[in-house]
């Protein structure tokens, strides 16, 4: 696999760390999960619990081993640095200043390992004004200026369902800038520091309405910009039976097919058109879409190339055909036991993600890596 001669020691907890690694893992990393005794990842602990840790848990930890250390006391931290000598990635996710009081920061590391590339996943990066606050997702994309562009138009800002800065921010850049530091490292023989902050990671999604405000252009506003809810052809209707059709008719042609297919040839001119004309457009076409129900429309669409789909629940989606034909929902078997999981969006036609294990129990795999003799005092 990939990654099968890369070994990671992983410290940190909840989601974005245990993503990050996830990616690492399934690509064949040897990833290694350092916990806490007794508590471990708090996310084993969240509801529901599937065979003693949550679902979320089983989820985001296959593929891994779990060692327990306590890094406060001697035999832990002196377990933990031997361990470095024989690691490439070591990732963290606490807050600046705790890996130094630990005495395991990365210019400690690095001397005993000057090949090690030690990855850091904070809220607000390593330096600045706001290094040592504490933070969560709503946190990075409020400070982002994202949260205040998700709602409809004189609403509240909404919360996303999922969390944008954790994965998005957080995760996926901390994966690439390890990948990119492998690699680097296989020219120049050295590893190197990776700073990730979750809010600079949000701010590098505005992608789409950022740049307008740099270059002089008016500022984004909620529930009137053309990906969030301020366009007609790119909205969310209700229909008859209460669920929702999503309409992303945003090019000219998609546009012109979704009007003719509803009725409303006039309505092709008006693509561009102003916001309250935007208005009008919205509540006569929400008009048309509560005459069916959702399983009618999409009927009725199935033969028309206009970017209008059902707005699926989640466990729509798991049942969905193109859902099942890219097997994004798999299991893992393990001693007579089958999980369901999420499964890794990357797919390499040589060698794809693999789901070999299930996720590690606390400590399973501590006596593998701590003297028996010392088991005892590394956990106390």
């Amino acid at each position: 696999m990939p990654l099968q001669s890369v070994k990671v020691l992983d410290l940190t907890r909840l989601l974005p760390g245990p993503y990050c690694t996830m990616i690492l893992a399934d690509f064949g990393a040897d990833v290694i999960k350092i916990e806490e005794p007794k508590i471990g990842d708090y996310a084993r602990k969240f509801e529901p619990l599937v065979d003693k840790n949550s679902a979320m848990f089983h989820s985001l930890n296959r593929n891994k081993k779990s060692v327990c250390l306590n890094l406060k006391s001697k035999v832990g931290k002196d377990t933990l640095l031997k361990m470095i000598d024989e690691t490439d990635v070591f990732v963290e996710s606490f807050r600046p200043g705790v890996m130094e009081r630990l005495g395991l920061n990365y210019d400690i590391l690095k001397k005993r390992n000057p090949q090690l590339i030690y990855c850091s996943i904070t809220g607000y990066g390593q330096d600045g004004p706001y290094a040592n606050h504490p933070g969560h997702d709503i946190n990075y994309l409020s400070y982002a200026g994202l949260l205040d562009l998700m709602g409809h138009e004189n609403g509240d800002p909404v919360i996303p369902a999922t969390q944008i800065a954790d994965i998005g921010g957080g995760a996926l850049p901390a994966a690439i800038g390890i990948l990119l530091a492998l690699y680097e490292r296989g020219n120049s023989g050295e590893g190197q520091f990776i700073d990730i902050s979750m809010l600079d990671g949000v701010i590098s999604w505005l992608q789409s309405v950022l740049p307008n405000l740099l270059t002089g252009g008016e500022v984004a506003v909620r529930g009137k910009e053309m990906l969030n809810g301020g366009r007609a052809c790119y909205a969310v209707y209700e229909t008859k039976d209460e669920k929702y059709l999503s309409v992303g008719a945003l090019e000219p042609k998609f546009w012109e097919k979704f009007c003719v297919k509803i009725g409303r040839e006039d309505f092709v001119p008006l693509l561009e058109a102003p916001i309250r004309e935007q208005h009008r457009l919205k509540y006569e076409i929400q008009k048309i879409i509560s005459e069916k129900t959702l399983d009618e429309w999409t009927a009725f669409f199935s033969d028309v190339e206009a970017c209008v789909t059902p707005v699926l629940t989640l466990k729509d989606m798991t049942k969905n055909p193109q859902v099942i034909a890219r097997q994004m929902i798999q299991s893992i078997h393990h001693e007579g036991k089958s999980t369901k999981v999420v499964a890794n969006p990357i797919k390499l036609s040589r060698t794809p993600p693999k789901l070999k294990q299930p996720a590690p129990k606390l400590g399973q795999h501590t006596n593998e890596f701590v003297h028996p003799h010392y088991i005892k005092t590394s956990l106390d």
